[in-house]
């Protein structure tokens, strides 16, 4: 077993199914880049714009999407792993730049929700609490899964979703997916163990049927194992998390503040502290000018949170540094934003614990939440049921019309009926975790017999 991973192991830009042509030289684009632009151009990428970040179906453009929300941790991630790779550069192989290392670290951004379901986290606690359900009343529609694949149904995960997204799905499909290069894989892997070492609040990011490609991806950085199914993070995903982190917490107090859920005082104490040094006397003299000047209250907290994030920012690429042989020997406990100055560290809790008291008890949000375990619950219903009467079809017996229209929505990924039971299921979960939320909401009234004509 490695004691300490490398550098140029983490950073290979070979691919889990390489093309002769994957990796030539391309001016003015590095493998990494093109990492970046196979994700920015997916189909899978372009329908977050239409997938809740944490308020579902608004109608305020002002009020982030999970697509929005991406991109914004893209470039805060670019930030992170440029300046990490500039103060380690004497530790990096020569044929890498910041760039590359910002690259990666921001293309692994841009995927980190790519396989979130409609209505974002409401949508996997509604298709957990839904196959949990299902597995008391119709028990038999897991007799031929095996206890790792009726584990993985129990516990849908967004991370493992978007795992099985960029390996498989989206361009050549079951052929490699997009090709991503192992180091961007890598850094996109927050949970790289399968589902049999879950966290208590069910985190893990490879399904059974992506085992093989995390055990590539593994192989090819060089991660350290610890169980079987189970490896230490690569160091580039502890950067990804750290902007998501900087950006949810931020920008969900942005988007309590637009929705009327939180006031402008609120955020302002909370931001002002995030920004500690940033928030000097010249800064604040500048925010009162604007405030006499009548600029709004959403173009002040924008320049708030402008010097907030530049001190997030800072201060996780600092602690990176120091803690760079813990994170290479894989001991490095917790995330970079707990090792922080104690300014940061508590402004981001204070962020993060206001928006789970007021935003996310919010009534609204409440009420659509409510109404995604109902959309879910119909999709499911009507899918899985017809993955299983295809599944128990015997030969010659025709399917019931039912489900001959359920499967006729797929298209060409329709189920075969020689596929196993757990692969059929697994195709009509990419077919509904792909949905957006307003699709999700006029197929599953359509079914529920809500018709529209046209």
């Amino acid at each position: 077993m490695p004691k300490k991973m490398n550098w140029h192991q983490l950073l290979t830009p070979l691919r889990l199914h390489e093309r002769p042509d994957d990796n030539l030289p391309e001016p003015g684009r590095s493998p990494f880049h093109k990492d970046h632009d196979r994700i920015i151009f997916s189909g899978a990428f372009r329908r977050l714009g239409r997938k809740t970040q944490v308020h579902p179906l608004t109608e305020n453009d002002h009020v982030h999407t999970r697509l929005s929300h991406s991109l914004e941790v893209g470039c805060v991630g670019r930030s992170l792993g440029m300046i990490v790779a500039e103060k380690l550069a004497d530790h990096m192989p020569d044929w890498i730049t910041p760039a590359d290392v910002g690259v990666i670290v921001q293309a692994a951004c841009l995927g980190h929700d790519i396989g979130n379901p409609p209505f974002g986290h409401a949508g996997e606690y509604a298709i957990r609490d839904w196959f949990l359900s299902i597995q008391k009343t119709s028990p038999h529609l897991f007799d031929h899964l095996s206890e790792e694949e009726t584990r993985d149904l129990l516990t849908y995960e967004g991370n493992a979703q978007g795992f099985r997204t960029v390996t498989q799905l989206e361009y050549s499909q079951f052929n490699g997916g997009m090709r991503l290069s192992a180091a961007t894989l890598g850094a996109l892997l927050k949970y790289p163990w399968t589902v049999d070492h879950a966290t208590p609040a069910g985190k893990f990011g490879t399904y059974q049927s992506e085992r093989q490609q995390l055990e590539r991806v593994a192989e090819l950085t060089g991660l350290i194992p610890r169980e079987r199914g189970k490896w230490c993070r690569h160091p580039l995903a502890y950067l990804v998390e750290a902007a998501d982190d900087i950006c949810y917490a931020l920008i969900d107090l942005e988007d309590g503040m637009e929705m009327g859920i939180l006031r402008f005082e609120e955020v302002e104490e909370i931001l002002l502290q995030i920004a500690g040094p940033r928030a000097d006397a010249a800064f604040m003299e500048t925010l009162r000018r604007k405030a006499e000047d009548g600029v709004s209250p959403r173009r002040r907290v924008a320049a708030m949170r402008g010097a907030a994030m530049e001190c997030a920012v800072n201060g996780v690429a600092a602690v990176f540094v120091e803690q760079e042989n813990a994170l290479l020997e894989g001991h490095f406990k917790g995330d970079l934003l707990d090792a922080c100055a104690p300014y940061l560290r508590d402004g981001v809790c204070r962020a993060k614990q206001l928006a789970r008291q007021r935003i996310f008890q919010n009534e609204r949000k409440a009420k659509l939440e409510i109404g995604a375990y109902t959309t879910l619950g119909i999709l499911l219903e009507a899918f899985i049921g017809a993955a299983y009467a295809l599944h128990q079809q015997e030969e010659g017996e025709p399917l019931g019309f039912r489900h001959q229209r359920v499967l006729s929505l797929i298209g060409e990924n329709t189920p075969r009926a020689t596929w196993s039971l757990y692969d059929s299921y697994r195709r009509m979960l990419d077919f509904i975790g792909g949905m957006t939320d307003h699709f999700a909401v006029d197929l599953a009234q359509e079914m529920g017999g809500r018709l529209r004509s046209e």
